[in-house]
């Protein structure tokens, strides 16, 4: 990964000795990340961060900040006061209400945080500009599931689209969608021909709304098809996931950010679901939903929506091992990040098609006591710390 710097030598007498140690740490640091430093060069495309060293720089900074694109990252070293002339700078862009984060410990620790850091920078960047569309409202049931549209914009740059569910319903009427690699792999599958076609009718109508609006993601009022169309959209959105359009149901914005977020930050398919049971014993947790992303099971049989018993939904088995747990805030003022551990599919009866059985080692306290709402998102993995640094950074 190629990354630039902006280089900033302090004015010490021995400043061409401290620039030599100081460029040896940074390649040190780059080799260990695999990441090419470009010290006061410009790779077009790469992201930057501000390489601080040594003390005296404050002014040198300040003359140039016009020029550094928040949030801004800040590299320091343990030698010739880099950290107290960091401290400063960072100091004074918070008064400026700038961006920005100190990078400070040894090669190995710097090694570790650069990459998560790069990671949360450039998916803060990416989101700038991002459409959300809310096909209808939330959900009557999610009665703390609002979002302050401008807030969302103003500290994220991500922007909601709403579009009514009238237009969703014109949309399925039309009827039509576009074959590719999922809609053939779920037509194979031994399911009712009439029930596919209609759910995939779902599908079409979506697409055609998320190419209409250019839409990077978007959540449905879901149960409202089940009287009009006697289907669900679990198909569609688990469809649109695959194609790497984040698709979130019951209108429940704050967890389609929260899939968007986790979804950049890790770059795998994420499982909205519902926690389902808690197991305070063992430390595991069940979750489970209907909208599972074709491209995250290792192996699916199609079922029925769980609730209504109509339409498509996708009962797969998710990968067993490492796995994040996460959940934020619609103005992402709190989050919820924790390292989990997938150690069963499961199959029953009374609870929707896709379950998993996680794992939590650092307990499960959250849920009853201080939940972010009731729908959180897991994806296979361990992305808990480009999580923090992404908060870090917001």
């Amino acid at each position: 990964m190629d990354v630039n710097v902006k280089y900033y030598l302090s004015m010490n007498s021995d400043r061409q000795k401290r620039s030599d140690e100081n460029i040896a740490y940074l390649n040190e640091v780059g080799k260990k990340a695999d990441i090419t430093f470009h010290v006061d060069e410009k790779v077009a495309g790469a992201p930057e961060v501000v390489f601080i060293g040594g003390g005296g720089t404050e002014g040198k900074f300040k003359a140039t900040i016009d020029e550094l694109e928040d949030p801004i990252i800040i590299m320091t070293t343990g030698e010739n006061n880099s950290l107290a002339a960091s401290m400063e700078i960072l100091s004074y862009l918070k008064q400026e209400g700038r961006k920005g984060c100190i990078l400070h410990g040894d090669v190995d620790e710097a090694a570790v945080r650069i990459k998560d850091m790069l990671k949360a920078k450039v998916a803060l960047k990416k989101l700038k500009g991002f459409r959300l569309g809310a096909l209808g409202k939330s959900s009557d049931w999610l009665i703390s599931s609002n979002v302050d549209a401008q807030k969302l914009v103003e500290v994220s740059g991500m922007e909601i689209v709403n579009v009514s569910m009238d237009e969703v319903f014109e949309e399925i009427a039309k009827g039509g969608y576009e074959e590719n690699e999922f809609t053939k792999d779920l037509k194979a599958h031994d399911f009712n021909k009439d029930e596919l076609e209609k759910a995939l009718d779902i599908y079409g109508a979506f697409a055609r709304i998320k190419d209409k609006y250019d839409l990077q993601a978007l959540t449905v009022r879901c149960f409202d098809l089940l009287e009009p169309i006697k289907n669900t959209g679990c198909l569609g959105l688990a469809i649109l996931n695959a194609q790497g359009v984040y698709g979130g149901c019951e209108g429940d914005m704050p967890s389609l950010i929260s899939m968007v977020i986790l979804g950049e930050l890790s770059g795998k398919p994420v499982f909205m679901c519902n926690p389902s049971r808690i197991n305070k014993k063992d430390g595991n947790m069940v979750f489970a939903h209907c909208t599972l992303p074709v491209t995250m099971p290792c192996q699916y049989k199609l079922m029925t929506h769980y609730e209504s018993g109509l339409g498509v939904a996708i009962a797969g088995d998710v990968p067993l091992g490492e796995c994040t747990v996460f959940k934020c805030s619609g103005d992402l003022s709190r989050h919820f990040a924790q390292k989990g551990e997938i150690v069963k599919d499961l199959h029953e009866e009374a609870l929707c098609r896709t379950q998993i059985e996680v794992h939590l080692e650092d307990g499960l306290d959250y849920f009853t006591n201080e939940p972010i709402g009731n729908h959180h998102l897991v994806c296979n993995g361990d992305y808990t710390g480009v999580i923090e640094e992404f908060f870090k950074l917001v």
